[in-house]
């Protein structure tokens, strides 16, 4: 299987948890560490539709700037969502593998394994 990617924090335990399963079953993914490579609207977008997901399911609700951007409001667009995805790039659900046009969010860790069915 080509176009693994492994949507990566390190220093997330789910994520590392993710990695690992992977690496288990003998899978090297591409890691995107996307805190230090952030994603720009295309490939956020892109992503929402590999997820089959709305742009606020993607969104960690816990994040300061959640609270702060006050993303919890109905009436936010899914533009203005994905606008704030791309500058706190914190916001993302983590981890995310892809494969090809697929992808699940790994929480808990062991989903990533749904594609590789």
């Amino acid at each position: 299987m080509s176009d693994l990617l492994l949507l990566h924090n390190p220093r997330c335990s789910k994520s590392r948890g993710a990695l690992e399963i992977l690496q288990q079953h003998n899978i090297e993914p591409t890691i995107v560490r996307y805190l230090d490579e952030p994603l720009d609207a295309k490939a956020i977008a892109a992503l929402l539709i590999k997820l089959g997901i709305s742009p606020r399911e993607l969104l960690r609700t816990g994040e300061e700037a959640y609270k702060n951007l006050n993303l919890a409001d109905p009436s936010v667009s899914d533009a203005a969502l994905i606008a704030a995805m791309t500058e706190h790039p914190k916001l993302i659900e983590r981890p995310i593998f892809i494969a090809g046009d697929r992808a699940v969010i790994g929480r808990p860790p062991e989903r990533v394994l749904e594609l590789l069915a």
